[in-house]
């Protein structure tokens, strides 16, 4: 079974499976209605502390920027995807699978491909839309490579780890909080910042970071990235096809 043929056969799938779900269906939107959200709200939000407390808010926009758009864009997706996992693994969709022409390493190449592409799309969609950014069309790019493979390694960790959807929602939970911890590296100006790097979503904000200040050395930085989430892709595949295979 070729790419195409992968996508005819399972697209459909998904789109069914997100139009039945009301939860999964209104999470697609929730970048785009975050971007206008924060174009219209922050900037009052900014004049208002300005005018009672002399707060701008003006240089912490990457901070928050690199939270909800960076950080946040791909988890949503990649929960997206992991709840569609779940519900073809309790409805014994994935065991089907195993005795038809597609392979569980192309459907998996599926999963990979299809949160990676949402994410890197609608990057060129909020960053615009928010209007707090100047990045240019080729540093958006930059921030969709490094950014987008998070959707799918996290779609794999709630597939991996979660028995059914429930539990799947208390590790997305958990691991909202714990995603946004390297935020904090943004007021660390010491190299104890590194220390943030544990965790996958730090280098991916730092590298949006550096492209919004103009800083150079990105491409280390990016590089890091793709390895440390790349490496984590593989090792859950792993862990989940040990699990459909029990």
């Amino acid at each position: 079974m070729n790419v195409m043929q992968t996508v005819r056969a399972l697209g459909p799938i998904d789109v069914r499976g997100v139009r039945r779900d009301s939860l999964l269906s209104w999470m697609i939107f929730i970048p785009v209605f975050g971007a206008l959200l924060l174009r219209w709200g922050l900037p009052l939000l900014t004049a208002r502390l300005i005018e009672r407390y002399a707060l701008d808010l003006t240089p912490y926009y990457p901070a928050l920027l690199g939270y909800f758009f960076v950080t946040m864009t791909p988890v949503i997706f990649g929960a997206l995807i992991g709840f569609l996992l779940l519900d073809e693994k309790d409805d014994q969709t994935l065991i089907a699978l195993q005795v038809t022409p597609l392979s569980l390493t192309r459907y998996l190449a599926y999963r990979i491909a299809i949160p990676v592409l949402l994410v890197f799309a609608m990057l060129f969609v909020i960053f615009p839309l928010s209007g707090l950014s100047a990045l240019s069309l080729p540093h958006i790019a930059v921030i969709g490579i490094v950014a987008a493979p998070l959707a799918p390694l996290f779609a794999l960790y709630l597939a991996a780890f979660a028995q059914n959807k429930v539990q799947g929602f208390a590790l997305m939970k958990l691991s909202g909080i714990i995603l946004m911890l390297p935020v904090v590296a943004f007021f660390v100006q010491s190299p104890w910042e590194l220390a943030f790097g544990v965790i996958p979503t730090y280098w991916m904000v730092k590298v949006y970071w550096m492209l919004e200040g103009g800083q150079p050395g990105v491409w280390l930085y990016a590089l890091v990235a793709l390895l440390y989430q790349s490496i984590g892709i593989g090792v859950l595949a792993r862990r989940f096809d040990t699990v459909m295979h029990r």
